[in-house]
């Protein structure tokens, strides 16, 4: 609730200060929480960059950026003026040994102004191949040595593959222990990704039939309708698979199959994600053609305006391999789920930017009604939809109005803006006041990052060594790959066109070209 100050004094040390995520992300959401009074009363925000940057134009340029991205609009000068007087920077170079000793005598020097020692938030938000220095850096003034102070966040990607996030592990564990360690998915920051939680464990209704008996399958779809962006860079070397589907999309899965935690300990609720984890059936090399689809986008049309393939994206490579797609079907083997698919999907340039759970229940084991009557039937469906729109939705049959006996599906329809009429909190504040009280219950664990690796390996090699001959295969602006729909039509089972309603009006206003796709080779647009 608002005004619920948290922790005592508090220091954010943000690497990569001058970076696209702190001006997006972390400083908006910091300024959130400082507005709605969330944040300890006594705080500091120094961000470090190679830039060189005073206090003021360091003030100015994150200013635009919280102007933009505050969830409270515009800054209110008073306000901006209140936050940012605490906000500092400090140029400094990664690979130079000194740049850690001014570090330290910043640190120090508030302590000593405060008389007791703040606790310290070390946030990564650089490219992987600065974690290292940083962290080795940061061990040579024993920055990391006070357990209960020093936190370090780590953003993703945690690794590139299985063996990249154990050598990771290894590193940070050489110098950080597991408790003061944040890998930070803002996915887990999401109030309907929490409330799954509170949905499943906090009501009588609904755990009863959670289970295989009951439901028929679970679909998870993570759309998004903007390109690439300037993130080629990144995206070139990671695609849609180790993107969204190997963190955000197994972490969905885990909070739905996850068995019932003893206490909301942090260690005991990551613990039974990862028992989910270590429990999802392996994939042979031989059967990823069964069980994973993938594509890159052509041409087409996004909300009414013409967009080129993803080869043609700048930094991208004419002949690009990179999936922008992907689909993963995934049996969990216990006595809960056995044999109910688990269908997750993500895409680029689908047809709205829409994130939402669908967990389709099994038909009535007996229908006692005549077969005109059920013309309009359809199997209950729960969907928890996560953005734009956060809400829960279920769906269930009902008689329709009249003198005859004619079933109708109706839905249920619980919207959190309309329900509680005050703001959910970005996922970055919700995960940054998690760091500041030091409980890690949304983060993940390093076995569990190493096992959402391990579950997915079968596919990345064999993506990586089997090159695709169809791309671009589904058009910008279609909801994927025709693959993907025959993928899961040999199940007898569809995909459901996500149901709320900023989905559907996103729809009408795109249309998906008809021509052919660009095959390799052929067209004015191929090469980019």
């Amino acid at each position: 609730m608002p005004g619920e100050k948290s922790g005592g004094a508090t220091v954010f040390v943000i690497f990569g200060g001058g970076g696209d995520l702190a001006w997006r992300k972390l400083i908006p959401a910091l300024y959130d929480l400082f507005v709605d009074g969330r944040l300890p009363s006594r705080f500091k925000i120094l961000g470090t960059g190679r830039s060189q940057l005073t206090d003021d134009s360091y003030r100015r340029r994150l200013q635009e950026g919280v102007d933009q991205y505050s969830a409270f609009g515009k800054t209110d000068e008073k306000k901006w003026q209140a936050f940012s007087s605490k906000v500092y920077f400090l140029q400094t170079d990664l690979g130079d040994s000194r740049s850690f000793a001014a570090l330290s005598r910043e640190l120090t020097a508030y302590d000593e102004s405060l008389s007791e020692k703040a606790v310290r938030i070390f946030y990564l938000a650089v490219p992987p191949d600065m974690f290292q220095p940083i962290a080795v850096g940061l061990s040579g003034e024993k920055l990391n040595r006070d357990r209960s102070h020093a936190r370090i966040v780590i953003e993703k990607p945690f690794g590139h593959d299985l063996e990249s996030a154990r050598k990771l592990d290894r590193l940070l564990g050489e110098h950080f222990l597991e408790s003061q360690i944040y890998r930070i998915d803002h996915y887990l920051g999401k109030e309907t990704v929490q409330n799954i939680l509170a949905f499943r464990f906090g009501n009588t209704l609904f755990e009863p039939i959670w289970n295989r008996r009951y439901i028929d399958h679970v679909q998870i779809t993570v759309a998004e309708s903007d390109g690439i962006g300037h993130r080629s860079g990144y995206y070139e070397g990671a695609g849609a698979l180790r993107d969204i589907l190997q963190n955000h999309l197994l972490q969905i899965l885990c909070l739905i199959a996850m068995e019932a935690p003893i206490s909301f300990g942090s260690d005991e609720v990551r613990q039974k994600k990862v028992d989910v984890l270590r429990a999802i059936r392996p994939i042979s090399l031989d059967q990823v053609g069964q069980n994973a689809v993938r594509g890159q986008y052509g041409s087409g049309w996004t909300r009414g305006e013409r967009v080129g393939p993803y080869r043609s994206e700048p930094g991208v490579a004419p002949d690009s391999a990179t999936e922008t797609f992907a689909a993963a079907k995934f049996f969990v083997d216990n006595w809960r789920w056995q044999d109910v698919p688990f269908y997750l999907r993500t895409g680029k340039r689908l047809p709205a930017r829409i994130s939402e759970v669908c967990i389709h229940f099994r038909s009535v084991p007996h229908q006692a009604f005549p077969g005109a009557a059920l013309a309009d039937s359809r199997p209950n469906r729960l969907v928890m939809a996560i953005q734009p729109e956060e809400g829960i939705l279920l769906r269930f049959e009902v008689k329709h109005p009249g003198p005859s006996m004619a079933l109708a599906p109706v839905m249920m329809q619980f919207y959190y803006r309309e329900a509680f009429r005050t703001r959910s909190p970005e996922a970055y504040e919700t995960l940054l006041l998690d760091v500041v009280r030091g409980d890690s219950t949304l983060f993940m664990r390093s076995d569990q990052t190493e096992t959402a690796w391990a579950v997915i390996a079968p596919i990345l090699d064999m993506w990586q060594s089997v090159r695709p001959t169809d791309f671009p295969n589904y058009h910008a602006g279609s909801w994927g790959p025709e693959a993907a729909d025959i993928f899961i039509a040999r199940d007898g089972r569809s995909w459901t066109l996500p149901t709320f309603l900023q989905c559907r009006e996103d729809l009408a206003t795109c249309r998906v070209a008809r021509e052919p796709l660009e095959q390799p080779g052929s067209g004015p647009e191929a090469g980019g």
